[in-house]
């Protein structure tokens, strides 16, 4: 019988086929996603079959349409002193032509991930000197969202499909696309409805805003009550009578603390986040 096998040719296409995958190597340089079809006359199913005298009849290509805002999303996260990574199934030299097009210059080329030591310290050592990665298995991306943690990184992971999940688990914060597979979003912390990566920025900069206000605010709250507490021990241990009334003090915690805190809560503010909360929030009292 005839047998027809559709595959990446760097696995499907027998080595005495040099030129098709000299061809297959120009077309996936340039950014394009490449598949060779090939066919197999044997009466052997074919998962059992020996490859070695497929003939290659013709390189199947798909190309990338890269989002105009890419570039300005990278150029964003690399301001903010994020190391980029992208990892992906396909070929390192379309995931490298790619990365390029979307305006991640790398100083190295795109790393084949079969060639991922198992070892996790030299695994770290290969994600410290590499951003591109192609050709990797969803156990990988696994492990390397592991040895970046234990390098003391915190991992934000993006994906859509099934082989993503695993990564996006166990990473940091997991982020999905809208229109990707039920398991990604189910093990996702965030789930990008419209599929727009380039709304992240925006959501950065809300979650920061919430972040350094919350701090804004419970400096005003424990301001108040160091001072409510100070005033009690005052005059209690002195035994005088309390100075203000509770309606007078109605009135001070509606301006003092409902109107600021409410104000302050809704002000800008895009600063990072940075250790030490209650340090600053104590001094500050």
């Amino acid at each position: 019988g005839t047998w027809w096998v559709l595959g990446a040719p760097e696995f499907t296409v027998p080595a005495q086929h040099s030129h098709v995958l000299e061809q297959s190597g120009s077309l996936s340089s340039q950014g394009h996603r490449v598949l060779a079809l090939l066919r197999l006359d044997t009466d052997i199913a074919v998962h059992n079959a020996d490859l070695t005298d497929a003939v290659p009849v013709a390189l199947v290509t798909f190309g990338e349409n890269v989002r105009t805002s890419a570039r300005e999303t990278i150029d964003y996260f690399r301001t903010q002193g994020l190391s980029l990574k992208v990892i992906s199934g396909d070929s390192p030299l379309t995931v490298g032509a790619v990365a390029a097009a979307a305006g991640l210059q790398t100083h190295t080329k795109a790393f084949d991930a079969r060639e991922l030591p198992a070892d996790q310290d030299e695994l770290v050592q290969v994600l410290r000197d590499h951003d591109v990665f192609g050709r990797v298995t969803p156990e990988q991306k696994k492990q390397m969202v592991l040895a970046l943690q234990s390098d003391g990184h915190v991992v934000a992971m993006t994906g859509d499909g099934v082989n993503d999940a695993l990564a996006l688990k166990i990473a940091d914060l997991g982020v999905a696309m809208g229109n990707g597979s039920a398991a990604t979003k189910a093990v996702s912390r965030i789930v990008l409805l419209d599929n727009a990566f380039e709304n992240f920025p925006m959501i950065v900069g809300e979650g920061r805003r919430v972040i350094a206000n919350v701090e804004r605010v419970s400096r005003l709250f424990l301001t108040k009550t160091t001072w409510a507490m100070m005033l009690a021990l005052v005059f209690g241990l002195s035994l005088w009578a309390f100075p203000f009334l509770p309606r007078q003090l109605s009135g001070v915690d509606g301006y003092t603390i409902g109107i600021a805190s409410f104000l302050l809560a809704l002000l800008p503010n895009k600063r990072r986040y940075v250790p030490g909360f209650l340090k600053r929030s104590l001094m500050f009292c």
